[in-house]
């Protein structure tokens, strides 16, 4: 057990997650594509995060970081929030996609014992602040299949063993992507508070059925889906955070806020179509250090790496409530239109107010 840190932000590593290759294609298709020049790597890629923890440990904020090992989780480990049958998909020997856009290969499963471990350490350590900085990533992971990138959903596996030890327990995504897998794990169980903000972009196949849409709201209104439209910005996500995420979570009081912490939400990524800016990424996680509980996250997506690694740097800045921003953003110039957050806050709040009536 990793002893408790009175301030900063602890980050938890394992070399293993690099391991892990989707190998090329047409961006996040794999194959041969006889018209293409050259092949391009797929979007979730080793490189991502080496990038990431260089901007950590180059970057102003490094003093502020105290780094750890993580370890492998065992498969008894992942059968809190997978089945049996699902697990063994991800042990192959050659390279296959699970579906459309994600692959598996020989290393995988190495590196998804290796995230999977990586934020159980990052639970288990007792920081008030831990950050597991690995990949894949694992929010669409659900409990009988991969998607979207994800085999083991990190971020569910962390809130279930919380649960289980008798902590309350939340859960709060910002990915651009909605949660799905997540939300599958916790659909039917009222004492576990998810909370999903992201962009509306609907059901996309068979391994991702979710709409994401307000709607659904799982058991007792405990399932949170902040649907927002294209093009929304730093404005829409902390309105989103101030009006709605920030009340239920201060009426739900966990003990432990577990973060799906992507940065797929930039105006920047080539895996969205929203505009956040490191600037709100930064005040994203001062409300999230500021909101009193346990924090534990777990890194989702964020495929333009240089420009991720900037707005990661910038919410751990926010996580240890510095004054002033330490890095300046060279980049962002998209206008901050919110004219359509409260048409779409509408719609969530009409979807939750009978569930939680006094708090929205």
């Amino acid at each position: 057990m990793i002893a408790l840190i009175s301030s900063g932000v602890d980050m938890f590593w394992h070399d293993d997650c690099l391991e892990h290759d989707a190998g090329e294609g047409l961006w996040e298709l794999p194959g041969s594509w006889p018209w293409l020049d050259v092949a391009e790597p797929h979007p979730e890629n080793a490189a991502r995060l080496r990038t990431f923890r260089h901007a950590l440990t180059h970057g102003p904020v490094a003093g502020h970081l105290k780094w750890h090992e993580g370890r492998h989780a065992s498969v008894d480990e992942l059968l809190r929030v997978h089945t049996a049958e699902h697990l063994d998909s991800l042990r192959v020997s050659a390279r296959v996609p699970l579906e459309v856009n994600t692959v598996v290969g020989p290393e995988t499963w190495g590196a998804v014992c290796a995230a999977a471990g990586t934020s159980l350490a990052a639970l288990e350590s007792g920081a008030p602040l831990a950050y597991a900085l690995v990949r894949p990533p694992g929010h669409h992971a659900q409990p009988s299949m991969a998607d979207g990138y994800c085999f083991v959903n990190n971020a569910a596996l962390v809130a279930e063993t919380a649960r289980r030890q008798g902590m309350r327990v939340a859960v709060l995504d910002w990915d651009v992507h909605h949660g799905n897998g997540t939300q599958e794990v916790f659909y039917d169980r009222p004492d576990v508070l998810t909370i999903s903000v992201h962009m509306r972009h609907g059901a996309w196949g068979p391994n991702h059925p979710q709409t994401g849409a307000p709607s659904e709201v799982g058991a007792d209104g405990r399932n949170v889906n902040i649907e927002l439209s294209l093009g929304a910005g730093d404005t829409a996500y902390l309105r989103a955070l101030d009006e709605i995420a920030l009340p239920l979570l201060r009426d739900f009081a966990p003990d432990l806020l577990v973060c799906a912490s992507g940065f797929d939400g930039s105006a920047f990524d080539p895996n969205g179509r929203h505009n956040l800016t490191a600037a709100g990424y930064r005040e994203i996680g001062r409300r999230v250090a500021s909101f009193g509980a346990r924090v534990v996250l777990t890194q989702e997506g964020g495929y333009l790496r240089g420009y991720s690694a900037l707005c990661l740097h910038a919410l751990v800045e926010g996580l240890l409530l510095l004054p002033e921003p330490l890095l300046a953003d060279p980049l962002a110039y998209v206008p901050d239109d919110s004219q359509l957050v409260d048409a779409d806050f509408a719609r969530v709040l009409a979807a939750l107010r009978p569930f939680w009536p006094g708090v929205l």
